[in-house]
């Protein structure tokens, strides 16, 4: 993997993969560490894995046997586990849209630090970092190095549609063509 993320939070989160795998809960690597799969930057500060809600229960159990503790924060779109200090959230509704068999399907099944398991697609991945962007959070440092590493994995064209009712999301793919990460729309073309 080209880029370095913590040695830490990567044993866990194979040990939490792991759990899941062996106890058949489906699940896809998200986040910073999805990225990281695919060859982008790392992440430093947690590990994500989206799951189904129904599956939430399931999983807090399975990973408390395992040596994790559990957490069930205020925000109900996830839970938390803890591997010592280190986080893992598992999401089961991301930017206010639940996850379904559909978009654990929207992954490719990758061996991630020798461990195989189901990485978010990229183009996801871009349309969930846009569609967090709202007026009290809107940070593109962190949506351009995405862009900009897995610009050829990406359907843009699917990223527009998914957004398409965001203006920040829109605000950002436009800064993307003015920086020549994207092509250049010609007048006229549809959005």
């Amino acid at each position: 993997m080209p880029n370095s993320v913590s040695a830490e939070l990567l044993v866990t989160m194979k040990r939490a993969a792991t759990v899941l795998k062996e106890h058949q809960v489906p699940f896809a690597l998200a986040g910073g560490f999805a990225v990281y799969a695919r060859g982008g930057s790392g992440s430093e500060h947690d590990v994500d894995f989206l799951i189904r809600r129904e599956d939430a229960d399931k999983a807090l159990k399975l990973l408390a046997a395992a040596g994790f503790s559990t957490e069930r924060p205020p925000e109900d779109w996830l839970v938390k586990v803890y591997d010592q200090h280190r986080l893992v959230d598992l999401i089961f509704e991301p930017v206010g849209l639940p996850v379904t068999d559909a978009t654990l399907a929207d992954t490719t099944l990758m061996r991630v630090e020798a461990i195989e398991m189901p990485v978010l697609s990229a183009t996801t991945l871009m349309s969930y970092k846009l569609l967090s962007f709202t007026e009290q959070y809107c940070d593109y440092t962190r949506a351009l190095p995405l862009a900009r590493s897995l610009r050829e994995q990406i359907d843009w064209e699917r990223v527009r549609a998914d957004t398409k009712p965001s203006p920040y999301a829109r605000s950002f793919l436009f800064l993307l063509e003015q920086l020549d990460v994207l092509p250049h729309r010609r007048h006229g073309e549809q959005e």
